[in-house]
């Protein structure tokens, strides 16, 4: 006769047939094309505004948005080494400003999931509904993108200026999501922003149009050139879409559309890079 199962032994029997506790899904990126332009050939030479040509390849007004923006980080660039950017942005027409807290990482080869799967492992999943994924997929390379956006009060402040260092650093602080906060240690993050300094601002001016039935952005970026005394001006078109399979096939048409008016740049757009290294 079998000795009597004890509770504590059917307990113990039960969680052997308990299944794994399902992880979280990955996030659902949208993806954003971004592919540079010659700004030798697309801008006037004085003006430094879009050619008449481009304008009208896109059906784009003469008219354009300001953005003004800005990041803060320490001296040293901690808080970009970590992966992660905090900025503040200014848009012609709002009042307030716009903070984002984002958190990229490169994606290897084509491997999209598995980026997504990375970032699934590090605490970001479907269920942030806060965040937001995105792909941006430039010319070589692809970038994911997950961002936190909070809004910070424009009121004194007049135009497209943007709020000091000390007010920079006090808007971010406040608004700092945890997962920024908390990413290497508690109070990692704000205790970064405490010491900040600002990287910028930079003033660009976006265009707006249509290619191919899809709304496309045109954006000119004044950015402080490598020697530090002159202006280097990165001229970037781009779109967005829900789709993965749209965002290759359109990348690939608007980057043989660009080859073949001789504006193409065969190169990525790194402006935040470019900021970062430069001011």
């Amino acid at each position: 006769m079998a000795p009597p199962t004890t509770p504590l032994l059917f307990l113990a029997l039960l969680l052997l047939h308990v299944p794994p506790a399902l992880s979280a899904p990955n996030m659902t990126p949208d993806y954003e094309v971004k592919l540079l332009l010659d700004p030798a050939i697309v801008l006037s030479p004085t003006s430094h505004k879009l050619t008449s040509p481009v304008l009208s390849a896109f059906a784009m007004p003469t008219s354009v948005t300001k953005m003004n923006v800005q990041f803060l980080d320490t001296s040293t660039k901690e808080i970009y080494t970590a992966g992660w950017s905090p900025r503040i942005r200014k848009t012609e027409g709002e009042d307030d400003f716009e903070l984002t807290y984002k958190k990229r990482y490169a994606v290897s080869g084509s491997d999209i999931d598995g980026t997504l799967s990375t970032a699934n492992a590090e605490g970001f999943d479907a269920g942030d509904t806060g965040y937001e994924a995105q792909v941006e997929w430039g010319y070589a390379q692809k970038t994911l993108s997950i961002s936190r956006k909070k809004t910070g009060s424009g009121s004194g402040y007049s135009g497209m200026d943007l709020p000091g260092t000390s007010a920079s650093r006090a808007m971010l602080i406040d608004e700092a999501p945890d997962k920024f906060d908390d990413w290497l240690g508690n109070g990692w993050g704000t205790g970064k922003l405490g010491s900040a300094r600002i990287y910028g601002p930079v003033l660009a001016k976006r265009s707006v149009g249509t290619w191919n039935a899809t709304q496309l952005y045109v954006e000119v970026w004044p950015i402080r050139d490598a020697a530090g005394t002159g202006i280097e001006y990165v001229v970037e078109a781009s779109f967005k879409t829900t789709s993965r399979t749209e965002a290759g096939q359109k990348k690939d048409a608007l980057q043989a559309f660009l080859s073949g008016m001789g504006w193409f740049v065969a190169q990525d757009s790194l402006k935040t890079g470019l900021i970062m290294e430069r001011y």
